[in-house]
């Protein structure tokens, strides 16, 4: 791994400040050329090109409110499967890049 990938582990959880419809798009587009097979409300499976495969779960969460604004969000389970920390780390690159908004 070079120093500019950061370890992605195995298992993870991160809430994400998404509509559910922003999150299908999203996760479409976030997953590039490798197959993605929806497997119910709230559960998709990636097949990885070289490999291993990666299994999503969400759930809504409360809304985030501060202030008077209020953000929907998403509690997204992500679990590598047979894939190793470099490709873990390239995959994560191209999907946080592709999913991720605003500036800064």
């Amino acid at each position: 791994m070079t120093p500019h990938q950061k370890d992605v582990p195995t298992r993870f959880s991160r809430d994400m400040s998404v509509t559910a419809a922003e999150w299908d798009r999203a996760l479409r587009g976030g997953v590039g050329a490798h197959d993605l097979q929806v497997a119910g409300p709230g559960r998709a499976v990636v097949q990885l090109l070289e490999g291993g495969r990666l299994l999503l779960q969400w759930q809504d969460l409360p809304p985030l409110q501060i202030a008077l604004m209020r953000m929907a969000r998403l509690r997204v389970d992500f679990a590598f499967d047979e894939v190793d920390a470099v490709r873990r780390s390239a995959f994560m690159q191209h999907f946080d890049r592709f999913t991720q908004r605003g500036g800064g």
